[in-house]
């Protein structure tokens, strides 16, 4: 069974990404086990005078090593001021280095599911925009189709945080999918 790494970057409590993320957990096809990572809020700012392994922060090693030990991720972003929110991006930045050319690059070719939710006319268009320019300095393997970016998504769930427009949930499934697939082809565990 391949081991997915969920990351919502939104802290807010009951956020559209989150949600969609459980809902990524319900749908999931066979073959794929979805964890949620849930620590952003501990993560410091990312600060290139710590960034050598001995260094990092304890929250910063159990982020490298989870997603490390993931056989890809599926991040679900909000958009803030047309871009990433600065939690997910910090995130990213402490996980996409190695200066020692000892720690490895985690980011590295690891197969990345994008998908976001906003209660905006136009979803997460750009916030993906952006996070599909980050990992391409970071080779990581992103998934291009289906794209998952949820408009009005306040219409997309229930009072409870179920999904209950058919076609997101289409979606959702289908890159779900093709997460899977990619992972398949990577010769990661299955």
């Amino acid at each position: 069974m391949a081991s997915i790494l969920g990351i919502s970057g939104s802290l807010r409590a009951g956020s559209y990404n989150g949600l969609l993320l459980a809902s990524a957990r319900k749908l999931q096809p066979g073959g794929l086990d979805i964890g949620v990572y849930s620590g952003l809020p501990d993560l410091p700012p990312y600060q290139r005078d710590l960034d050598v392994p001995e260094l990092w922060p304890a929250p910063v090693v159990d982020l490298r090593r989870r997603i490390q030990d993931a056989d890809g991720l599926l991040i679900a972003t909000p958009e803030y001021n047309y871009g990433v929110p600065g939690v997910l991006k910090n995130a990213l930045d402490w996980a996409s280095t190695d200066w020692t050319g000892d720690a490895g690059l985690p980011l590295r070719r690891k197969p990345i599911a994008i998908m976001g939710a906003s209660s905006t006319r136009f979803g997460t268009v750009r916030a993906q925009l952006a996070l599909r320019q980050v990992f391409v300095w970071t080779d990581s393997d992103v998934i291009g189709k289906p794209e998952v970016m949820v408009s009005h998504a306040h219409e997309r769930f229930d009072e409870a945080g179920n999904l209950t427009d058919e076609t997101t949930a289409g979606l959702l499934e289908d890159l779900l999918d093709a997460l899977a697939a990619r992972i398949a082809a990577t010769g990661a565990r299955a």
